[in-house]
């Protein structure tokens, strides 16, 4: 099982929020490629940058600290998401050097979205779900919509989404530990892989995951809890690949 460190991008810094509440954040760094070389000298092969300024505004704010990433590390699969709402921005990430790009909002309010740029873009679309009480949640967790989780994601699959990445937002950044039951439920329920996201926060948690990656759990992004220690990277990672040895990760 792959751990995605997180990188949440405010201002130009590298933060953390609670619950997705952007008043509620901790600065971790002022330099985001200093924190991404952290990251990659422990072992990490994905890198799971938000945009959260993006997220809010509706298009890229922090593309510049984006592209300043995948230039230092040009090996390093990198996922962004955070305000990309039209195929132009897509384009210019891939061209950049992301690898993936998450669709969150615009997924939910313009579906079709999703069929189209599968067909521009094969390969390079993930799927952001943050969900609660198995509702999908959305404009920054703002809001909650009336869609379930699992019908969406299904109705995604069939659209040709490479990933899922399902984050349970009562959790995110609570340090209580992942929602396992319904990311679990999620993986069953699809054919594509699920990313989970939100609440990992100590060994205990990454043993939990890895005992369902044959169910279709391939990664969890990790990040307050390798920020303030409470997990070392690259101990996770070795943990999790002497439980499951390691795939392929493309």
């Amino acid at each position: 099982m792959l751990l995605i460190p997180a990188i949440d991008l405010k201002e130009g810094h590298c933060v953390r929020l609670r619950q997705g509440r952007m008043e509620d954040n901790t600065v971790f760094s002022k330099d985001p490629v200093a924190v991404a070389e952290q990251w990659v000298d422990a072992g990490a092969k994905r890198l799971h940058i938000v945009d959260l300024d993006g997220a809010f505004a509706g298009k890229p704010v922090n593309a510049g600290v984006v592209n300043d990433i995948c230039s230092t590390f040009p090996d390093l699969d990198v996922q962004v998401g955070g305000g990309i709402r039209d195929e132009d921005t897509i384009q210019t990430y891939l061209e950049a050097g992301v690898r993936y790009t998450i669709i969150g909002t615009k997924a939910i309010n313009a579906p079709h979205f999703i069929g189209d740029v599968c067909a521009e873009f094969p390969g390079h679309i993930i799927v952001g779900l943050d969900a609660k009480d198995g509702k999908v949640a959305i404009d920054g967790w703002s809001k909650l919509s009336h869609h379930d989780v699992t019908d969406i994601a299904q109705q995604f699959e069939q659209d040709g989404v490479e990933a899922i990445i399902y984050t349970d937002i009562s959790r995110d950044g609570m340090m209580q530990g992942v929602n396992l039951e319904s990311t679990r439920d999620l993986a069953r329920a699809i054919h594509i892989p699920v990313i989970a996201s939100g609440g990992v926060t100590d060994y205990d948690d990454v043993k939990a995951l890895c005992h369902y990656e044959s169910e279709g759990v391939m990664g969890a992004i990790v990040g307050r809890a390798i920020y303030e220690g409470t997990i070392d990277l690259a101990k996770a990672q070795a943990l999790a690949d002497r439980l499951n040895p390691p795939q392929s990760h493309t």
